[in-house]
């Protein structure tokens, strides 16, 4: 039996997938509302035939947010973007998209809603992402005071763009000449990767506990890297030793700012090089450790407490990097 309708933005996305699997689970009918509803389609095959929905929506466009949450109990926002391609700015996506959404469930009465932020979150931040995203945090407390928000560190998982990411540079041909990874900043930058199920957990909780509203988590791993161990991290995994060479943040921001606002003028950047290798914005943000605060709310607050680690998930997904694959044998590389 059904405990309601959840709509969930951005749902066909990393999380989102994951989110709305455990949603099912636990009871929920889910709609996932999408720009695209012809890509989105494989989301249904997360939960029994007619308990996942797929509607089109526009974050920007308020009446689409308004048809899409129509007749839900709950609503989930996980809309954001990790760089900027034409009319997807993050002041479009992350801000106006988020006031959209907060307005709309505040109107339609709904019972929950759960935004999705992330660790870093800060109106004085000279990242746009950062900035874009606290900007919106308070902008849903105006609309809808007991909004539950969610601030993330990393989110990892098999379909992550950060693992994957830097797994791939490390079997790229170039590499084997130039064994070296950058390290900007030094990789002194300190990171909590938190895995994309134990978020999904967080995101049900969230919806399901009345003791939850107008509060703010910070959702984190079970431990703290810095980049440099993550890199030794995913070098024992795929069994190739890559080296972190430091890359200054005066030389990394001007190469990130050059790569960001290609693939902002030039959309097409995205389909044919996928994700830029940095942006100026991320320069900005690995200045400052993307780490749970000592002094909030954290995932064992939602009764989130078993969490994956790196180490059990990371090698289940990342042996596609190995010389040989998955056949690959210890020493070979």
């Amino acid at each position: 039996m059904s405990t309601g309708l959840v709509t969930v933005f951005g749902g066909s996305g990393f999380i989102g997938r994951y989110a709305a699997r455990t949603l099912v689970e636990a009871g929920y009918r889910v709609r996932i509302a999408v720009r695209r509803p012809h890509l989105a389609g494989d989301v249904r095959l997360a939960g029994p035939p007619g308990w996942i929905d797929i509607a089109q929506a526009n974050v920007r466009n308020k009446m689409s947010v308004e048809r899409a949450i129509e007749g839900a109990d709950y609503v989930v926002n996980l809309v954001g973007i990790l760089y900027e391609k034409g009319k997807q700015s993050f002041e479009a996506a992350q801000f106006d998209g988020a006031v959209n959404i907060a307005e709309a469930a505040a109107k339609a009465g709904v019972k929950k809603l759960v935004h999705v932020s992330a660790i870093g979150a800060d109106t004085d931040s000279g990242s746009d992402y950062a900035r874009t995203k606290a900007e919106a945090e308070d902008a849903v407390r105006e609309a809808f005071p007991s909004a539950t928000i969610l601030r993330p560190s990393i989110v990892f998982g098999p379909e992550d763009d950060f693992f994957n990411k830097f797994g791939a540079m490390t079997a790229h041909p170039i590499s084997t000449v130039a064994p070296f990874l950058p390290a900007i900043g030094g990789g002194k930058t300190l990171l909590q990767p938190v895995y994309a199920g134990d978020v999904a957990d967080a995101i049900a909780a969230a919806v399901a506990r009345d003791d939850t509203a107008g509060k703010t988590y910070e959702l984190g791993g079970p431990r703290t890297y810095s980049f440099r161990e993550i890199y030794d991290v995913i070098g024992k995994i795929v069994d190739r030793k890559r080296y972190a060479a430091t890359l200054p943040f005066f030389i990394a921001k001007p190469m990130g700012l050059a790569f960001g606002a290609l693939w902002r003028v030039w959309p097409m950047s995205s389909g044919i090089f996928g994700a830029p290798p940095i942006t100026g914005d991320q320069v900005e943000m690995l200045k400052s450790d993307n780490v749970v605060a000592d002094d909030a709310l954290t995932l064992k607050d939602l009764g989130v407490t078993e969490l994956e680690s790196v180490e059990s998930i990371v090698p289940t997904y990342l042996w596609r990097y190995r010389a040989y694959g998955e056949f690959h044998q210890k020493g070979e590389a």
